[in-house]
């Protein structure tokens, strides 16, 4: 199953995508206002992605797709987490997840656009990654339990500014400038991926592949992810965990590649889709 949050122009949805992505069928009104959420407010009134439509069946083109959760309480990320990422930054690989936060104000959706000031950072890189979405409350669970809590994957961009990351001591900020989530293009069920540590996931800049990889080379898998981060802090329904970055990364090459104005970045993940997003140099 396919769950999508689209606009048709007059409303937002909550969406089953049809198996052939020609069609959506509206599960949810998304109501307006700070911090509403229609997603984690469909998963936490308990109606799950198998209740009735709310409106008719629409064609897919004739909708637009949006970043499928856009304010979840949470969004975690995981650093340095596939062993040949860590060994091109000549980093020894971490013995526990490395994790951080980015901000809710970063997210944004598929076709739209990555924007950042010359001002702010002149190193701003890409980074595919498999992200996990939650769709029951998980607090303590088992590695043999995680993956029962999530309701599906979806494709995030960890754009990054790089001399803010090296200079801040910390990840934070250069992990949440607006825009720097790209997620989408939409939440691909459990019950299409039933293995999350066997897909391949790729990212392109202006069609040339700069990251191609599989997420078996992930140190931690996702369900180990899900099992740590739930010791710590409870993960409720609709939380995002972006699971780390492949080899290929912008910094780490020689030269270093950088996103610049106009360029267009393909994110990829296997059995999910792509997202696409342009950059704006301001």
């Amino acid at each position: 199953m396919r769950i999508a949050r689209v606009t048709d122009g007059n409303h937002i949805y909550i969406a089953r995508v049809s198996a052939q992505n020609d069609t959506v069928v509206p599960l949810y009104v998304e109501q307006g206002g700070p911090g509403r959420d229609g997603l984690r407010e469909l998963l936490a009134a308990g109606g799950g992605i198998e209740g009735p439509a709310v409106a008719d069946e629409r064609p897919f083109d004739r909708v637009k797709l949006l970043a499928p959760v856009v304010n979840p309480q949470k969004v975690l990320a995981i650093g340095l987490n596939y062993a040949r990422h860590a060994k091109e930054g000549g980093i020894e690989p971490p013995k526990s997840p490395v994790s951080f936060v980015k901000t809710n104000n970063s997210i944004t959706g598929p076709d739209d656009e990555i924007r950042y000031s010359k001002d702010d950072s002149t190193q701003v890189d890409y980074e595919v990654e498999l992200a996990i979405v939650m769709g029951r409350r998980a607090r303590r669970v088992s590695v043999a339990d995680a993956l029962d809590h999530v309701l599906g994957y979806t494709v995030c961009n960890d754009v990054s500014a790089r001399d803010a990351q090296f200079t801040d001591g910390q990840w934070v900020r250069s992990k949440s400038f607006d825009t720097f989530c790209p997620l989408g293009p939409w939440i691909v069920g459990t019950d299409e991926i039933p293995d999350p540590q066997a897909l391949g996931l790729r990212c392109r800049v202006n069609g040339t592949i700069l990251q191609d990889s599989s997420t078996a080379d992930m140190i931690f898998g996702c369900a180990e992810l899900i099992s740590f981060l739930s010791r710590a802090m409870t993960l409720e329904p609709g939380d995002v965990i972006a699971t780390g970055t492949p080899e290929g990364v912008g910094f780490a090459r020689k030269p270093p590649v950088w996103l610049l104005h106009g360029d267009v970045v393909e994110a990829e993940v296997d059995g999910i889709g792509t997202l696409r997003n342009t950059v704006v140099v301001e």
